[in-house]
């Protein structure tokens, strides 16, 4: 269902900013979908920019969230993880922090 709480079409589709997949409107749980699956870009509906994805976060029920920077104005949403989101760029986006620190690797072993 849309905010609005009507159902959402799973015939009715967009094109992906970024990638150019054809891409349902409605997730697997037949929620509105905001992001394509594939590249998990979006759109920014305000200023209509290219919105790109920076972090994910996990809520306390465990759902995980996918953080979006818009490109042309910066602004930050957060939308909820759909089944068929591509699990390795998830992945990836998750360990980032890890992966590259804001120190040298180093410094850990002098504590």
């Amino acid at each position: 269902m849309s905010s609005s709480g009507t159902p959402i079409s799973h015939l009715s589709t967009f094109t992906c900013i970024r990638c150019g997949l054809t891409v349902s409107e409605a997730a697997p749980n037949a929620e509105a979908r905001t992001h394509c699956p594939n590249c998990l870009a979006g759109k920014h509906g305000p200023c209509g920019a290219r919105t790109h994805p920076i972090a994910v976060a996990v809520l306390r029920d465990g759902a995980w969230m996918l953080i979006h920077r818009c490109t042309g104005c910066d602004h930050l949403e957060a939308a909820p993880v759909a089944e068929d989101d591509n699990q390795l760029l998830l992945i990836r986006i998750a360990v980032k922090p890890l992966a590259q620190p804001p120190f040298p690797l180093e410094h850990l072993a002098q504590l």
